[in-house]
């Protein structure tokens, strides 16, 4: 059957030239109104070699660099209107709107689940490879991960196509990541066109993440046969862990 991707996480990244890790604690985040005062961590802040990362239990991280911030969230079983990022970036935006905001970063990013072992190696080496001499060396199938970019009207788009596999303990299923991201640069000559800029882009999320879902499903995935649904991958990899660890850890292909 053919199976259409379904987009599991979604970043939102903002590059300023000024912003400093240092000033980005989860109190800084709480205090300020940019999450809500109920979040709660999962764990312990990362904080090291100039790098804060904060992962909360409703599955939005938040990792500061200097001079970008990511906003990360999975989102496979949310809807539109309970994705939180785009709001918690407005926010953030406008509490720090002295910075010198210089680019926004949409990145959608999403997997196909395959029911056969080397599926999802044959859909990149046969499917999007040209065959050749160059692919028989080695003493295995050869692995690729294609890099492509395309001049879209509002941005360009970099797609990344990589093989993996969901791994847990003897079982694996075999995927493909379709990784995206949207760069816009920042355009205007004041603080607030460079702000306004930089809402309007955030507020425009849900059109990139069509446009990305519609470009791997029109253009990718039309005519594959013999994937499974993202459902049943799941029911599969759940049947061979009753233990209750991650379910979906991503790993090299098998």
């Amino acid at each position: 059957m053919n199976q259409a991707l379904t987009v599991q996480e979604l970043a939102i990244v903002v590059a300023a030239k000024d912003l400093k890790t240092s000033i980005i604690s989860a109190d800084f985040l709480k205090y300020s109104g940019i999450i809500p005062g109920k979040w709660e961590l999962s764990q312990k802040p990362y904080i090291y070699n100039n790098r804060a990362r904060f992962s909360f239990k409703n599955g939005v991280n938040i990792i500061a660099e200097p001079n970008r911030i990511i906003f990360a969230e999975a989102i496979a079983n949310k809807t539109k209107e309970t994705i939180a990022i785009p709001e918690i970036v407005s926010k953030f935006t406008q509490k720090l709107s002295n910075l010198d905001f210089q680019a926004v970063g949409i990145n959608p990013r999403g997997f196909v689940a395959f029911g056969e072992e080397d599926a999802a190696n044959k859909f990149i080496s046969q499917k999007l490879l040209s065959p050749g001499a160059w692919q028989e060396e080695g003493e295995e199938a050869m692995r690729a991960s294609l890099n492509l970019v395309y001049r879209l009207k509002r941005a360009p788009l970099a797609l990344n196509i990589t093989e993996a596999a969901l791994n847990q303990k003897d079982k694996k299923i075999p995927i493909v990541i379709f990784s995206g991201s949207f760069s816009y640069q920042v355009v205007g000559n004041s603080v607030e066109q460079k702000l306004g800029f930089v809402n309007q882009v955030v507020g425009n999320w849900f059109t990139d993440i069509t446009a990305f879902s519609s470009l791997v499903n029109d253009k990718f995935l039309a005519d594959v046969t013999g994937n499974i649904s993202l459902a049943e991958a799941a029911v599969q990899v759940a049947e061979n862990n009753s233990d209750g660890s991650d379910l979906f850890a991503v790993g090299a292909g098998a």
